[in-house]
């Protein structure tokens, strides 16, 4: 019998059950896959809190990569056997499970599976943030927080591939050479370094015209300081928290900024979004543009272990559940 990370009720780490379930046939328009990897991240304890409400009982997880073994009525352009990768609807947390084909990638030759579970969300990310959101071109000199993290290392690399200065902040010397070895051309330790000063030191009191931010809370205003006029704040995550009773005129009083707070779903939300995000995101990978950095794996079973490590900031890079 198949097993599957479940919650019945929000809360921290503990309430994470390894359970039995059951699979079915795939129906219309979908596939039963049996997982090989799956990949770890932070929006899974926004699930797991409650942060971003779901129905209950609910099987964590979002991203993952694994092989067809059923196939649905009506699926066109895959079949049993085929080496898959995906990154939405959720449930990925499971030896095996149902994806609709609309949200499927095949998994292209060299590049592995565990490798194809790690980028799914993450990489995909990095794709919309410096190809859709704010294009990123030669010459710009960006902004990223948490660099050493699972998307900062993408991302990093992804920008400076696109020819762009990167500026990366960290929360330790460990984390600084990781950023450093990402791309990152400066690096700002902030548990001794005012990251504001430390941007405009660097680029002479301008400021940069993108700064990407998945920390939230503790960067938010900070981030605002460090843009040029009509920069873009692009904040995509809360991992020190929400930011919350946001002034909109402050947008203004800093120099006519812009504001988004994008997501992966909405980038991705056609079959054709999804596969030109893959395409870019692969071919990247394949040309080791981007390396993608795997530090941790855990048994998937211990998957609530792996949360703790998360959130505590232990980890760095990208992290793989193995089923």
């Amino acid at each position: 019998m198949p097993h599957a990370i479940r919650i019945h009720a929000t809360g921290g780490p503990e309430v994470m059950r390894w359970e039995e379930t059951e699979v079915g046939q795939p129906a219309a328009g979908e596939v039963r896959v049996r997982n090989t990897a799956v990949g770890l991240n932070f929006i899974d304890t926004y699930h797991r809190t409650g942060l971003y409400p779901l129905p209950l009982p609910l099987t964590l997880g979002m991203e993952g990569a694994g092989v067809v073994e059923a196939v649905g009525p009506k699926v066109k352009g895959f079949k049993v056997g085929d080496r898959v990768a995906y990154a939405n609807p959720i449930g990925s947390y499971a030896d095996v499970c149902i994806r609709p084909v609309a949200r499927l990638v095949k998994i292209p030759a060299g590049v592995d599976d565990k490798i194809a579970a790690a980028i799914m969300l993450k990489g995909m990310t990095a794709w919309y943030l410096c190809k859709r959101t704010f294009k990123v071109g030669k010459g710009m000199t960006v902004l990223i927080h948490a660099a050493a993290g699972g998307v900062g290392q993408i991302l990093s690399q992804w920008c400076k591939h696109l020819g762009a200065t990167v500026i990366g902040t960290v929360g330790s010397a460990e984390k600084a050479a990781l950023a450093k070895k990402a791309g990152c051309k400066h690096v700002i330790n902030t548990s001794n370094e005012d990251f504001v000063a430390r941007v405009k030191e660097i680029t002479k009191g301008k400021g940069v015209p993108v700064v990407y931010d998945g920390v939230g809370k503790d960067t938010f205003a900070g981030s605002l300081d460090c843009l040029s006029p009509c920069g873009y704040m692009v904040s995509f995550g809360n991992s020190s928290g929400a930011v919350t009773q946001f002034n909109p005129g402050i947008l203004a009083q800093k120099g006519s900024l812009f504001l988004t707070r994008p997501t992966l779903f909405t980038y991705t939300a056609t079959p054709a979004d999804l596969a030109t995000a893959a395409r870019d995101l692969f071919a990247v990978v394949k040309k080791k543009a981007v390396r993608i950095s795997i530090n941790q794996t855990y048994p998937l079973s211990e998957a609530a272990q792996a949360h703790r490590d998360l959130e505590s900031r232990k980890t760095t890079g990208s992290t793989v559940l193995l089923p």
